[in-house]
């Protein structure tokens, strides 16, 4: 397994893939209908023009096994410093380390560009991505009770963050 710099070109499909079993069969993403191309096509364009990373995991032969990045958090100024990040295994690979190989390398990215607030919303039954964060240093800092509804019921998602020392010197404006 190596961690590279996933590309729309090559890795495109393969996130579109994660993603959609992640909305057909679980909480992880609250969103009810797979994703398209198209979507994806949006979706690398905003990373490209934000300059936010896209880190994937490929196994020996290329395949993408996971992928990590992070985006605007709320789109107001002030904010700059603070981003909002997803994790996504492919579901043969869960329970790996990807999760964690992953999450290190996109903490590792933050604070190489100057991230201050790592901020990961959870729904509150992940057990799983709940414990790794706490693992990785993130703390819980807010649940807003049912704050979605998927498979006939109520969800409440989970704010972690991860408070980091970059920037240095944090400029307003």
């Amino acid at each position: 397994m190596r961690l590279i710099a996933c590309t729309e070109e090559a890795h495109s499909g393969a996130i579109l893939a994660i993603l959609n079993e992640a909305i057909v069969n679980s909480t992880a993403l609250y969103d009810y209908k797979p994703r398209t191309p198209e979507n994806m096509v949006t979706w690398f364009a905003t990373k490209r023009a934000n300059g936010f990373p896209v880190i994937g995991a490929e196994d020996d032969d290329g395949k993408l096994l996971g992928f990590a990045s992070y985006g605007t958090f709320r789109a107001f100024p002030a904010y700059k410093y603070t981003v909002e990040h997803s994790v996504y295994v492919d579901a043969a690979h869960r329970g790996e380390g990807l999760g964690r190989t992953l999450m290190e390398a996109i903490v590792a990215e933050a604070i190489a560009r100057e991230v201050h607030v790592m901020v990961g919303a959870i729904d509150a039954s992940n057990a799983g991505s709940i414990a790794l964060h706490e693992r990785l240093g993130f703390t819980h800092s807010g649940t807003v009770q049912q704050a979605g509804f998927k498979f006939g019921r109520w969800l409440d998602v989970a704010f972690y963050q991860r408070i980091l020392a970059t920037p240095l010197n944090p400029v307003d404006g």
